[in-house]
């Protein structure tokens, strides 16, 4: 349980580098929230790896012969399709478009691979 609050948090902060460096990508921050805006950036983390935990596997698992026939490169469409959900759920971020669903889905893939290197070795 530690492991996974220790990767909501990094994947917090991964989520406010990606809103830093991707216009397309928006979080409305509460400063006013209990946790202030950090809160905000935790609850979009939290949020974003309930519906990767819980939804992911089912589309992922469905969309198999496109990743397939893709070589991988669907997943892209599948994390584009996770952070749009995410988006969908609450109205604290938003996605302008695909384009940057992709490019943000990707950022996040890489972070998040980045976050179990670190909390791994740990």
């Amino acid at each position: 349980m530690l492991r996974f609050a220790i990767k909501v948090v990094l994947m917090a902060g991964v989520f406010f580098l990606v809103t830093q460096v991707l216009d397309g990508i928006t979080i409305d921050a509460n400063p006013d929230a209990p946790l202030g805006e950090a809160g905000t950036y935790l609850w979009i983390a939290l949020l974003f790896a309930l519906v990767n935990a819980i939804i992911g596997p089912v589309i992922r698992l469905l969309s198999l012969p496109f990743v397939l026939l893709t070589l991988g490169l669907f997943l892209l469409v599948v994390n584009a399709a996770l952070l749009g959900l995410t988006a969908a759920i609450t109205d604290r971020l938003e996605v302008a478009g695909f384009g940057a669903a992709v490019l943000g889905g990707l950022l996040l893939a890489i972070g998040n691979w980045l976050v179990d290197q670190i909390v791994d070795r740990g």
